[in-house]
């Protein structure tokens, strides 16, 4: 199978990097600080929302600011002790892409994101983050304002996710989705097309845009 596109958006954490452990860990510690018990913390999906709503979730309004800056200095604090690595194939299928081509749509902070991606070396010339949208993923804000970063047309985007909401994010953008099966199994995920990691994609960049292929 063949997507074509003029345009590529990828979802960081689950999707470029891990940080996952890191994750976890900081929020565990964050809810404790909180005095949220660890049944009512279970509930809550983590993975690929901004700290704002998952904190909306749990929190009182008036609390909400000064628990999501402190997840964000959780966080941040955590990605020099290893708090994230790339995934498979990661550096190799963005190395293929022109800089103008691509960006980085994520759930987390700006200065989150940019912690992250600095770590392993990745340096996108567009970042959406939470700080630029007011609906987060499943809603298609941030996918619309990637493209709109990028002068692109949705209908041309693809989008890369690992998560559901992410997913239903692409598609209400008008997007196609590939889904990388990293942090869900394959059979919770709703996409164009459902790949491992990257490392099971090739991409090529022709005067007419960019042929994402499934490698041999």
């Amino acid at each position: 199978m063949k997507l074509h596109a003029q345009a590529l958006l990828f979802d960081n954490d689950g999707t470029l990097v891990s940080s996952l452990d890191s994750v976890r860990r900081c929020w565990t510690r964050w809810a404790v600080e909180y005095g949220i018990t660890a049944e009512r913390f279970g509930r809550v999906e983590l993975h690929g929302r901004p700290a704002a709503e998952i904190a909306g979730d749990l929190l009182p309004a008036a609390r909400v600011a000064e628990a999501v800056a402190r997840i964000e200095q959780l966080e941040v604090e955590d990605v020099p002790g290893g708090g994230v690595h790339l995934l498979p194939g990661t550096r190799e299928f963005l190395d293929a892409l022109p800089a103008d081509r691509w960006a980085v749509v994520t759930s987390a902070t700006r200065r989150l994101a940019e912690a992250r991606l600095d770590a392993v070396g990745i340096l996108p010339k567009s970042l959406v983050a939470a700080d630029d949208i007011t609906r987060g993923k499943p809603d298609p804000e941030p996918y619309l304002l990637g493209a709109r970063a990028l002068g692109v047309d949705p209908a041309a985007c693809v989008v890369f996710e690992d998560a559901p909401a992410g997913l239903r994010a692409g598609r209400a953008a008008g997007m196609r989705t590939v889904a990388l099966a990293t942090t869900h199994p394959a059979g919770e995920l709703d996409a164009d097309l459902v790949v491992e990691d990257l490392s099971a994609l090739s991409a090529l960049v022709t005067d007419a845009g960019i042929e994402i292929s499934v490698r041999d």
